[in-house]
């Protein structure tokens, strides 16, 4: 076998007929193995006006092992604290991630919420995934000038071991893409095809925090004060904004995280451009994540299903949610839950190839400090 590949596996869920909670879609799950061994979505439900709350689902499967369906369960967070609310009335929970942290024996949530000073990172952890304690939103210090710490931020995933920062110290780490002012994909779209990207301000990074993860009662998060730009864009298919997407999940090859990029593409028979969000593959190195081992040159998922071409906004996969499938002695298979359109939630099947493609990393390797 060579080469990334997803198959898809069909659409998940879809805007239940008659339910305001989900009027304007059901959209970026977060995917997560229970204590009982059973898969479960933790989709975004949009109601009117864009009001969104993170719902739990029980993924079906059908003879052959596949997901074929979802059994809806309720609601695990709706807005609350006042960084989730705002004074207009509106506000939001949005796009979860989910991952065990081994040491404490607990699911933390990364989460956007819709503060009144705009989308931030959140916090939740639960024993159960059925009940989750907010921790407060994430806080960073800022780095060489770069101020993380008053900017929009969004589409974030913790790893689920402590992994070594740039000096060695092994400490909680998150991924995150920063919205900076000027650098969201309906601005850079306005921009020349051969602009030059700011670096600083359009990569994914990875945060640490000197967080206790021996802790089983994780309280608030300390301070994320140590930074490392991990990728930029540089394809053409995310040449317009790069960002998060599945959390990091170990594989034979190291960790390995889904992850979308932005690109444009013409409207037939119109002077316009419109936005593609598409999925590619990252794989980092499992002793030293600040490396990369391989990056997809072109994306794996893009936008070919009428679902995943026409909806709440068009021409958009998400990916969000990943699953390695152990439950059936298949860990080199991984399922992954994405977006279709805003609106939907569909499946695809990812078999890991038995070798890193070659030729496969966009970004120039950095040399260590």
């Amino acid at each position: 076998m060579s080469g990334f590949k997803l198959k898809r596996l069909g659409q998940m869920m879809e805007p239940e007929l008659g339910n305001p909670m989900e009027a304007e879609g059901v959209l970026n799950p977060a995917a997560a193995r229970g204590p009982d061994g059973k898969l479960y979505l933790f989709p975004r439900l949009a109601a009117k006006g864009n009001y969104s709350r993170i719902g739990i689902a029980r993924v079906r499967f059908n003879e052959a092992g596949d997901p074929s369906g979802v059994e809806r369960l309720g609601i695990a967070l709706e807005p609350e604290a006042d960084y989730e609310l705002r004074p207009d009335g509106s506000g939001g929970c949005e796009d979860p991630r989910i991952t065990f942290v081994e040491s404490i024996k607990r699911y933390m949530m990364t989460y956007t919420a819709l503060s009144p000073i705009g989308p931030r990172i959140a916090l939740a952890v639960s024993e159960d995934l059925f009940h989750w304690k907010r921790l407060g939103l994430a806080t960073f210090d800022a780095f060489q000038g770069i101020d993380f710490g008053h900017v929009d931020n969004k589409d974030a995933s913790l790893f689920p071991i402590a992994i070594p920062n740039h000096a060695g110290k092994l400490q909680m780490a998150i991924l995150h893409r920063p919205l900076f002012p000027g650098t969201r994909p309906e601005e850079t779209i306005n921009q020349s095809a051969s602009r030059e990207v700011d670096l600083d301000h359009e990569s994914i990074w990875i945060s640490y925090c000197p967080m206790p993860l021996d802790d089983p009662e994780p309280q608030h998060p300390g301070l994320f004060n140590s930074h490392h730009r991990l990728v930029t864009p540089v394809s053409p298919w995310e040449r317009l904004k790069i960002g998060g997407g599945t959390p990091p999940i170990i594989t034979k090859h190291g960790w390995l995280i889904v992850y979308h990029g932005v690109s444009e593409m013409e409207v037939p028979n119109k002077d316009e451009h419109q936005l593609c969000y598409s999925a590619g593959v990252m794989v980092l190195s499992k002793k030293h994540p600040q490396t990369i081992h391989y990056r997809s040159v072109k994306p794996v998922l893009m936008p070919e299903l009428p679902q995943e071409r026409h909806g709440t906004i068009a021409n958009v996969v998400f990916p969000t949610g990943i699953d390695r499938r152990d439950d059936i002695g298949s860990p080199n298979r991984l399922d992954v839950y994405y977006g279709m359109a805003d609106n939907r939630i569909g499946a695809a099947r990812l078999d890991l190839p038995d070798f890193l493609p070659p030729g496969g990393v966009a970004d120039p390797l950095e040399p260590k400090a």
